[in-house]
This record gives C-alpha cells, sequence and structure tokens, in this order.
C-alpha cells in the first residue's frame, strides 16, 4: 500500500508592504511588543507567551527560547513546557524588537507599581494578575480586530512566524540561519515549506560569482 501524503499547512504570509503596514498599526497597542517580537523573530506564539525577563538581555540584544506555553486538553489550563522539537535556542534581536521589549519592560514595571497584588513569575508577557495569556484570547479579541483595522488579510497568528521566515529568504538570507532561528528539527524542512518565496536565490548566485571573479 502507498502510505498518505503528508499535507503541507497552507501558508499565508504578509508580504514587505503588508508587513510594514501591520507593525505601524500595533503602535501603541496593548501588545505592540509580542507583535514586533513575533513578526522579526519567527517565535511560535506559546514561545513567546513563555518568555521570562531573565531570558532577555536587552543589552546584548539576545533572547534565549527555553520553553513554551500550551493549553492542555483535558482542562488543566496552561502549562509550561519544552519548545516543539525540543527547539532551545538563542537569537539575535533587531533593533526595532529591543526598543519594543524596553518599552514592555518600562510598562510592566509601572503596573506592578499600581497592582495592589502582583505575582512574581517573571513572565515578559503577563495578565494583570501576573499568569500567562491564554493564547486564543488575544488572536480573537486584539489579534484579528487588528487585522481588519488595518485592512490587512485575515490570517493567522503562525502567520507571522511564517511572514519572518519568507521576508528574509525571499532577501538571500541563508536557509541554514533561517532553519535555526524558527527552531526546525532540519534545514530540508525549512526548504521544504518555503521553498517557492526563494526566487531571489538563483541571481544572487548569479551576481555573486560575479562579484567574487571581478
Amino acid at each position: 500500500m502507498d502510505p498518505p501524503k503528508i499535507r503541507q499547512e497552507e501558508i499565508k504570509p504578509l508580504d514587505a508592504e503588508q508587513a510594514r503596514r501591520f507593525l505601524h498599526a500595533t503602535r501603541g497597542d496593548r501588545f505592540e511588543a509580542l507583535y514586533v517580537l513575533s513578526l522579526t523573530t519567527g517565535l511560535r506564539m506559546g514561545e513567546a507567551l513563555g518568555l521570562r525577563c531573565s531570558d532577555i538581555d536587552l543589552d546584548a540584544g539576545t533572547l534565549r527560547v527555553n520553553r513554551q506555553v500550551q493549553r492542555m486538553r483535558r482542562g488543566d489550563g496552561l502549562v509550561f513546557g519544552e519548545p516543539k522539537n525540543a527547539s532551545r535556542r538563542t537569537l539575535v534581536l533587531s533593533h526595532r524588537a529591543v526598543e519594543a521589549l524596553r518599552s514592555q519592560r518600562k510598562e510592566q514595571a509601572e503596573e506592578k507599581l499600581r497592582a495592589t497584588v502582583y505575582g512574581d513569575s517573571g513572565l515578559v508577557f503577563a495578565t494583570g494578575k501576573d499568569t500567562p495569556h491564554d493564547s486564543q484570547n488575544i488572536v480573537n479579541r486584539y489579534f484579528k480586530p487588528l487585522l481588519k483595522r488595518a485592512e490587512l488579510p485575515d490570517i493567522r497568528w503562525h502567520d507571522l512566524r511564517h511572514t519572518y521566515a519568507t521576508l528574509l529568504l525571499a532577501r538571500g538570507t541563508h536557509p541554514t540561519y533561517v532553519q535555526k532561528s524558527l527552531g526546525h528539527a532540519s534545514v530540508q524542512l525549512t526548504l521544504d515549506r518555503y521553498s517557492h518565496w526563494m526566487p531571489s536565490i538563483g541571481r544572487n548566485t548569479a551576481e555573486g560569482i560575479d562579484e567574487a571573479l571581478g
């Protein structure tokens, strides 16, 4: 018997102009830092919501993925676990992401001062009770309305991750770097998933050999 074919999920990334419109629309939003971080690092949502302040070094401009938040099916609520595919990794942050996270940290400190009771989870993105956010709540109440206001396609949150990958690959970034940033188990997985968004690689190769040979 022939084994069943694995169906790849449909990818609907934003193009560069749409991504810029998205970032512009997030300015001043409660989850601006979360949006910026997701689009500029390709983090899975659970990985972003599982970040602790100790995972981020703003002076060095780096971020360490150590865990993720996920909802259990048996009613156990939100729990912390190993990143998908055990993809612990260190990422270099863009200037935009560092600035957004600095603002987020300042706002969080002010929120703690105003609160009568506040936990000590150390989460970067936490509710007013200092507990992890429910990803579906963010998507339904904030992300989808934001896309509508900005007149952008009705994408999934995970398509921000795809946008990060496709924008880099279309500009000739080496697939291995993109693979490691995304936490994929192999570069082949990255190539299989995003090959349609790599039209510039052949041209970059030709131009590269011309430049090398003068």
